[in-house]
């Protein structure tokens, strides 16, 4: 009988792993053995070799305008991908390929490619080695990525000139057209941006993600007179004025809350601003992403003007009184503190949602200046009810006699509840193919569905408000 020594097979398994691996990497083209043959008879420690980190949200920017450098200042003699183990996470140093003994191997271009909105993605390097001549000077310009505990991501470019006036002038020329293309971020300004960590299910990586939002003209926002002369005035009006008040020594920034019961438009009104707003970038923060707060008004300053939504603003906050993590509680005064950070002249509009401002009233209150007006979404109105059921009857017509009984029949009642009731009217239409007008038997039907057959439940989840009628289970069989 054979007795195997487990201990030795895996010993031996990883001895003959590691031994491959070497192997390999003996075979494989040498990143310093590359370097000394561009730089020929120039000592490489001669070299004058210079650093800087960009922003890896930037990098389609930052990948254009490298190419951009490269294509107009200089040839290319060899371009190649770097593999470094020791360096996966801390980015490569070119000065650490010029050293003999670096583990740095030459390995095929690894691309990567990122969505910013447009028909198709960009293709990106996610590290790269280029060896050019600069007029009559040697360069070497290395890309690598920087993943840094607890800081954002970020794009490291080396280079290595010699020590003359045509390698001095590439550096600058290089690193000032990477400024400008950091400052400018042409491939998201006045879009409507959010950070993001994961990659796309189709495989294609974001870091900022743009979104394709549904365009919502005025005529689609059903609200109280002054709830629209509000908005028009602090938002709008503001954004048109703002040069001119910028001029008088005022400032361009400006806060507003929006709040009010769920489904009542907070959100359908944000759009129809962003709609209005041509030439803004627009930041969407999720309440889960406060962490990212530093990010986020980074971009804000850089991609002004700039339209900033943080929806469920209360979901960041809590009542003093209550137990919880101090870290929500810290995230919402980060939040005022980046709100009041900002520059007088910086031209930024907050857009804050909540449904629970008594969550945020005391925070609020002790930090005056963050918010400058507080708007109310109520539940719609007679009139605005009226409005409503019209503008979701689609092309079918809705009679008087047919408008009014709805109207009497949903006060207190939210706005999404409305659209809901009317495309359920819709259906019970069609399966009857009642011709070209809503009729009151379909309502009816779509009422009692929603009301009666869901129970409480299901009229709390679809916003019909404690103070309508029908408000219990008697009353909504009664008015229908």
């Amino acid at each position: 009988m054979t007795v195997v020594c487990i201990g030795c097979v895996v010993v031996g398994a990883l001895g003959g792993g590691l031994l491959a691996a070497w192997r390999r990497n003996a075979k494989a083209p040498h990143a310093y053995r590359i370097l000394r043959w561009h730089f020929g008879a120039t000592h490489l420690n001669t070299l004058v070799v210079t650093e800087r980190q960009f922003p890896a949200r930037i990098r389609v920017d930052l990948q254009r305008s490298l190419d951009r450098v490269i294509q107009q200042r200089a040839s290319v003699e060899y371009v190649t991908g770097v593999k470094c183990e020791d360096a996966m996470m801390f980015g490569i140093s070119l000065s650490d390929l010029l050293v003999y003994d670096t583990k740095a191997i030459t390995v095929p271009l690894g691309h990567e490619e990122v969505d910013i909105g447009e028909s198709q993605p960009v293709r990106c390097l996610k590290n790269a080695l280029w060896l050019l001549k600069a007029g009559d000077s040697k360069v070497a310009v290395l890309l690598s990525q920087v993943f840094a505990f607890h800081e954002p991501p970020k794009v490291q470019i080396d280079v290595a000139a010699e020590a003359d006036i045509a390698g001095q002038e590439f550096s600058e020329t290089l690193f000032t057209a990477l400024e400008d293309a950091v400052a400018k971020a042409e491939s998201y300004r006045g879009k409507v941006l959010s950070l993001e960590d994961a990659e796309q299910y189709t495989g294609e990586s974001v870091g900022i993600a743009v979104h394709q939002l549904p365009s919502v003209s005025r005529e689609r926002v059903i609200l109280p007179k002054t709830t629209l002369e509000l908005l028009e005035r602090n938002v709008l009006q503001f954004v048109g004025q703002r040069r001119t008040l910028i001029e008088l020594g005022q400032s361009a920034k400006k806060g507003l809350l929006f709040f009010g019961p769920p489904g009542n438009g907070k959100t359908h009104t944000i759009r129809y601003l962003i709609s209005e707003l041509q030439g803004h970038t627009t930041l969407l923060i999720a309440a889960e992403q406060a962490a990212k707060l530093s990010e986020y008004m980074t971009l804000a300053r850089l991609l002004q003007p700039t339209l900033v939504v943080l929806d469920d603003v209360d979901l960041i906050a809590r009542e003093r009184t209550q137990a919880g993590s101090l870290c929500q509680e810290t995230l919402l005064y980060k939040l005022l503190n980046e709100m009041d950070g900002l520059k007088e002249d910086a031209e930024v509009v907050f857009l804050l949602t909540t449904n629970r401002p008594d969550l945020l009233e005391e925070a609020l209150a002790s930090r005056p200046g963050r918010i400058d007006q507080v708007i109310e979404f109520p539940f719609p109105d007679e009139d605005g009810r009226g409005e409503l059921v019209k503008l979701y009857s689609s092309d079918l017509s809705v009679s008087d006699d047919v408008m009014r009984w709805i109207v009497e029949r949903t006060e207190g009642v939210s706005a999404a509840f409305i659209k809901e009731l009317m495309r359920r009217s819709l259906q019970f239409h069609l399966a009857e193919d009642n011709g070209k007008a809503i009729e009151e038997g379909d309502v009816k039907k779509a009422l009692d569905e929603m009301l009666v057959q869901g129970g409480r439940l299901n009229q709390r989840i679809l916003g019909f408000g404690s103070g309508s009628q029908a408000s219990d289970d008697s009353a909504a069989c009664e008015s229908c």
